[in-house]
């Protein structure tokens, strides 16, 4: 379904084959297949590009890997920084008993953390807000939280969130949206020379990364493995955390630009993009110009993925949210626990599973612009993801290359210096014949890079 999700032909999945290892993943939901699927598909349109700008006769082989595909999935928790553990869930991050459930929390960034405590009237303490949120049903805990603009779910079950509007409005929404925004020529890609090197599909192109946390940065990261210019713009006042800054900052640079006073230098940066990937709550940027189709305007044949929590159309469409609260809200956190004591997917497989996705779904739209051009935009949401999951994965079928043991993520670990120190990371599970193997330049301070393509 992954492949199809993006438009692929389906008589290319032959060109995709699995290494089985038993014991990678264990959990009640099939996320070991949404995985394979996701990287596949990922994959599987990198060759696809590849073969279109080398000239080759065949699509690439590629191999998905259970062992690497496990391992990139818990990237961040692998990460480590001069021999330190990362630093994944803050304190005030995680479940809480309420007067009649339970909700879940997500408090790592500052101004988040400053607004669930506001509204609970108690000071930065476990205890404190343990004990505030016992006495408040976890419904009107999500609403007064959602309102202040902090961020709690309240846990349901599959057929609670089956009932809920939100789940209603994605039920008619495809696993991967896809629209064209304009009718602008062919996208000439210039021809790839493979002799003594990589074969790298987004060699040349230029990504504007406008995306924060996990699964955006995520997909920018894998553009950056094939060869993209990828420059990551944040507002210098909401600088991201370091440790998640490090695990997805691999192959691409970093800036600062403020929209609200600098619009000159960002509409350089957009005269000279192939693609801007954005992750912010659906509408927040439109004020600055954002909207895909504005883009498209300024720039024709402009690519235009978008990233959502919660999909772009609902009550809770404005709404922001993270993988551990979509895995709460949509009845996945009861699943793998129960409604007594919630539990949670093996990795954050929603946030992951979906930037592979969107990274598949940006390099198809490259691919089919080739051959008939039109500006093109891509929409991706974390609790649509959910919803395939929950529903059992659909896969299109591919060979399996034969089974293995899962010994633990050693062989899929790598090590580099970096200005941020010794890295320990997990490599790219995106594998197909002649690609690259590995990034070509560590992260760097975050906000360091100039303003500028390469």
């Amino acid at each position: 379904m992954a492949w199809s999700a993006v438009g692929g032909d389906p008589a290319l999945v032959s060109r995709v084959s699995t290494v089985v290892r038993e014991g990678a993943w264990q959990g009640r939901l099939p996320v070991r297949a949404l995985a394979r699927a996701c990287v596949g598909a990922c994959a599987l349109a990198a060759a696809e590009l590849g073969a279109r700008r080398a000239g080759l006769s065949e699509v690439p082989a590629v191999r998905v890997d259970d062992g690497a595909v496990a391992t990139a999935f818990l990237s961040e928790r692998h990460l480590a920084i001069d021999g330190r553990a990362p630093v994944t869930f803050a304190p005030l991050s995680r479940f809480w008993r309420t007067a009649d459930g339970w909700v879940r929390t997500h408090a790592n960034y500052p101004h988040h953390r400053a607004r669930l405590l506001d509204v609970l009237g108690v000071p930065q303490d476990v205890a404190a807000v343990e004990a505030a949120l016992a006495e408040r049903p976890a419904l009107e805990v999500e609403e007064a939280v959602y309102a202040a603009g902090g961020l709690a779910v309240a846990l349901r079950t599959p057929e609670e969130w089956a009932a809920h509007e939100q789940a209603a409005a994605l039920a008619g929404r495809p696993l991967v949206e896809r629209e064209l925004l304009d009718s602008a020529p062919a996208r000439v890609l210039a021809p790839l020379d493979t002799a003594g090197a990589p074969l790298l599909p987004a060699a040349g192109l230029r990504v504007l990364d406008l995306t924060r946390v996990i699964a955006g940065p995520v997909a920018t990261r894998t553009l950056a493995l094939l060869g993209a210019d990828v420059l990551r713009v944040d507002a210098p006042q909401l600088p991201e955390l370091p440790d998640q800054h490090a695990d997805t900052g691999f192959g691409k640079r970093s800036t600062t630009l403020d929209l609200a006073t600098d619009r000159r230098t960002f509409e350089d940066l957009l005269a000279a993009a192939d693609v801007v990937v954005t992750g912010y709550r659906p509408g927040a940027l439109d004020r600055f110009g954002l909207s895909a189709r504005s883009l498209a305007e300024r720039r024709p044949g402009l690519v235009v993925a978008q990233l959502s929590a919660w999909g772009a159309s609902g009550p809770w469409a404005g709404r922001r949210g993270f993988d551990s609260l979509v895995q709460v809200a949509t009845g996945i956190a009861a699943v793998e626990g129960s409604r007594e004591r919630p539990g949670a997917l093996p990795a954050q497989a929603l946030d992951h599973g979906t930037g592979y996705l969107l990274a598949a779904a940006m390099l198809r739209a490259l691919t089919e612009q080739s051959y008939d051009g039109g500006g093109r935009v891509v929409r991706l949401a974390l609790a649509r993801t959910a919803r395939w999951l929950t529903e059992g994965v659909g896969t299109e079928e591919a060979e399996t290359a034969g089974g293995a043991s899962y010994d633990g993520a050693a062989p899929w670990l790598a090590e580099t210096d970096s200005p941020l120190g010794r890295l320990r990371y997990a490599r790219s599970p995106v594998s197909f014949a002649g690609g690259p193997t590995d990034w070509t330049r560590p992260p760097g301070p975050w906000g360091a890079d100039e303003r500028r393509w390469l």
